[in-house]
């Protein structure tokens, strides 16, 4: 039974209960020496006590994410990389940081993984004019090894589209930064067995950021960018979720036909590579890939093959490719503004 689930929470009200009733109907008929009478009645009400503070302490558990499961409790840890545990979507606080940044850490529902989630409002949905007017949103997803953070410490946000908004190259959005490796695991931002990293990024943190900011519903709404492996992310999740993001933005991705130090099983990694999905897609999405002539780790034939593929189906493409630049912020920074307007073109701009 799980630690977490409904039918321990009120298996543990029907224990407290009971434990209750018992006492009051066997408090007076108690029978043999005084001492044990006392014993016995000191026990019951221990035991009444017990179950009282477990219910408490399992909706505590249910509503903060302390623990996820019974192993988790327990230590029972299997040596493998995990995220500690967060608080449901619901219940997820947004903290201030510096230049106006929202940090939470939260569970996700369908997922069940946890991890870190960066928000940056534009300034126009702080405005007045714009108080009922919802935004559209852009995952920026990191590369591996990296963090949400990594788009603040190195990547230059939310600085550099502070400065595509003023120039007019971009219109504002919410910029959200989930990790995209829960608790060090990487999977491409594919499903695998007990690890839903795909489920976390196209239903958990939209969910998320739609509880608790002005959205725009749809994928015209929506969009993702991300430079290595983080843009292979890019790449994949709007062929592989049409109906939540419209369009991506991938700068130096990754392989587009799979890493195989990520997903060892060949028959897996393929189907779950943007290559093979693009070339059966049906869906009416948008991609922009980029890279750099001199980045070996993201040479242009992996941009120009996905586009060959992507031409006689519905998904539109956009490439480009730097005669410089290695595989780095300085290249991905370069990008930001074919990408960003790229990214404008294709969702809706919020009006105020």
């Amino acid at each position: 039974m799980s630690l977490t689930g409904t039918p321990f929470f009120v298996l543990l009200i029907v224990a407290t209960a009971v434990c209750v009733a018992g006492t009051l109907v066997l408090w007076s008929r108690l029978r043999g020496p005084h001492s044990l009478r006392w014993l016995l009645r000191l026990m019951m009400i221990g035991l009444c006590q017990l179950t009282a503070i477990s219910v408490v302490a399992t909706w505590i558990n249910n509503d903060y994410g302390l623990y996820a499961s019974w192993d988790d409790l327990l230590g029972n840890a299997n040596g493998a990389a995990v995220a500690m545990p967060g608080p449901p979507a619901d219940r997820a606080k947004f903290t201030h940081g510096d230049s106006g940044m929202l940090d939470t850490y939260f569970r996700g529902k369908h997922s069940q993984l946890s991890g870190q989630v960066i928000v940056w409002t534009p300034p126009q949905y702080s405005q007045p004019r714009y108080r009922h007017t919802r935004f559209p949103v852009v995952l920026l997803l990191h590369g591996v090894p990296g963090s949400p953070a990594s788009w603040l410490e190195h990547g230059g946000m939310p600085h550099d589209f502070q400065q595509l908004m003023n120039a007019r190259t971009s219109h504002p959005f919410i910029l959200a930064m989930p990790v995209v490796d829960p608790g060090g695991v990487d999977t491409d931002c594919t499903d695998q067995p007990n690890r839903k990293v795909a489920t976390w990024m196209a239903r958990d943190v939209p969910e998320l950021i739609s509880h608790t900011f002005r959205t725009l519903p749809g994928p015209k709404g929506w969009g993702v960018m991300g430079f290595s492996t983080g843009g292979f992310c890019a790449a994949r999740l709007p062929l592989a979720y049409p109906k939540v993001f419209g369009v991506g933005a991938a700068l130096d991705p990754d392989a587009l036909t799979g890493d195989t130090g990520v997903i060892e099983d060949p028959v897996a990694r393929e189907h779950t590579s943007p290559t093979y999905m693009v070339k059966r897609s049906t869906a009416s999405v948008s991609l922009f890939l980029a890279t750099s002539a001199e980045d070996r780790l993201s040479p242009p034939h992996y941009i120009e093959q996905f586009a060959r593929d992507a031409a006689a189906t519905r998904v539109q493409t956009q490439t480009m490719v730097l005669p410089d630049g290695g595989h780095n912020y300085n290249t991905w920074t370069r990008l930001y503004p074919a990408a960003f307007s790229f990214l404008s073109r294709h969702t809706t701009a919020p009006k105020g």
